[in-house]
């Protein structure tokens, strides 16, 4: 992979701050995608990745916007002249009773966990057809699957969407890009910090490995996907969830 670039949204923490890493680590450059307050973060994920002799670049996009993540795509290339691997994994989650979810919140959730995935593909489907080892990975949930939450139906089924994204993008720029999707479960995450003690235990019982994932299993799988070993590996959806079993 040493050479091949990625873009990375939602980078500057959590999951996609593992991703961001681990794929520099193994010789990819990476773009870091941020948004909102994030500058900071953004700038020490490229300073991590710097300090261990990566290559990496921070860019603030708001991809619910169209504009900006053409914007996104261009400097990339700009930067880099190619683009390699596209990880989607910006996504946001309003948790709150769902009578009390408004028509933005919803629109928000869709457009940050399903639209942008389609848009980053679009814009940058020409470098990605041209490259020797295009991946595009999608990061789902497993409450896309095997969920049923009120206070998170809008993430459920953005989650959901994406999965049906990916299987259709699979045929669609086949067979010059493979196409996945990782669904993990719990994941150690800033998203999860607020969670109460109860309903963590709850859900912790029902994992077979008695635990939430890191960040950085989470990541293993990314960049086992963007390797030459799962070139054969294509529209596939892959749970990582210690197990859950309810």
């Amino acid at each position: 992979m040493k050479n091949k670039v990625a873009i990375v949204t939602g980078a500057s923490r959590g999951i996609g701050r593992a991703i961001a890493v681990a794929l520099a680590a193994e010789g990819v450059k990476v773009v870091v995608d941020y948004y909102n307050d994030q500058e900071l973060n953004a700038e020490n994920v490229v300073a991590d990745i710097v300090r261990n002799d990566g290559v990496a670049i921070k860019f603030k996009a708001d991809i619910r916007e169209e504009s900006e993540i053409k914007s996104l795509v261009d400097f990339t290339l700009d930067q880099y002249g190619q683009i390699d691997f596209i990880i989607n994994n910006a996504g946001i989650v309003y948790d709150k009773e769902w009578s009390a979810k408004t028509v933005d919140e919803w629109e928000d959730v869709y457009k940050t966990n399903t639209l942008s995935n389609f848009l980053m593909i679009k814009y940058a489907k020409e470098s990605l057809v041209n490259s020797n080892q295009a991946r595009v990975i999608n990061i789902s949930s497993t409450n896309a699957i095997d969920r049923n939450s009120p206070f998170s139906m809008d993430y459920d089924a953005s989650k959901a969407a994406v999965i049906s994204l990916t299987k259709n993008m699979c045929k669609a720029l086949a067979p010059n890009v493979n196409v996945n999707a990782v669904l993990p479960g719990w994941v150690n995450t800033k998203m999860n910090d607020g969670l109460d003690a109860n309903f963590v235990k709850k859900e912790t019982d029902k994992i077979a490995l008695g635990r939430f994932a890191e960040p950085e299993e989470i990541a293993d799988v990314v960049v086992f996907l963007c390797s030459e070993k799962a070139k054969y590996i294509n529209g596939s959806c892959i749970v990582v969830d210690g197990g859950r079993c309810d």
